[in-house]
Formats: C-alpha cells, sequence, structure tokens
C-alpha cells in the first residue's frame, strides 16, 4: 500500500475513534436528561464520521492510482 493511501486510512481511523467517543458522550448526556450537550457530541460524532468517509474514499483513490486503475 502507498505511503498516502496508508495515512489516509489512519486519518479515517482516527475520525472513527473520535466519533465513538462523542456517541459515547452524547448518549451520556442524554440519559442524563442533558438534551443539548447531546445534541452537541452527536452532531461532532457525525462531523467526524463524514471527516473519515472523505479520508476513506481518498485511501481507495489512490490505492487504485497507485496499481494503474481509477
Amino acid at each position: 500500500m502507498s505511503k498516502k493511501a496508508a495515512e489516509l486510512h489512519k486519518k479515517a481511523s482516527e475520525h472513527l475513534t473520535r466519533a465513538a467517543h462523542h456517541h459515547g458522550e452524547a448518549a451520556k448526556h442524554h440519559e442524563a436528561g442533558n438534551h443539548e450537550k447531546a445534541a452537541h457530541h452527536a452532531h461532532t460524532a457525525r462531523s467526524h464520521v463524514i471527516h473519515a468517509r472523505g479520508h476513506s474514499d481518498d485511501a481507495v483513490k489512490a490505492h487504485g492510482e497507485e496499481h494503474g486503475r481509477k
């Protein structure tokens, strides 16, 4: 795997880890009745998932380019 693709996969993984953390925080706040804080963490988690998806897509493209596929 190319260095570029590997780095992009690593970034995707980091964003998914952050998303999991924020989903956990959202659950805690929701259970405690702090719905505004829960919503904030849920939206932050979603943002990390979107960024992870972008990095993942870019990693697939980089891998394809390395092996002559588009």
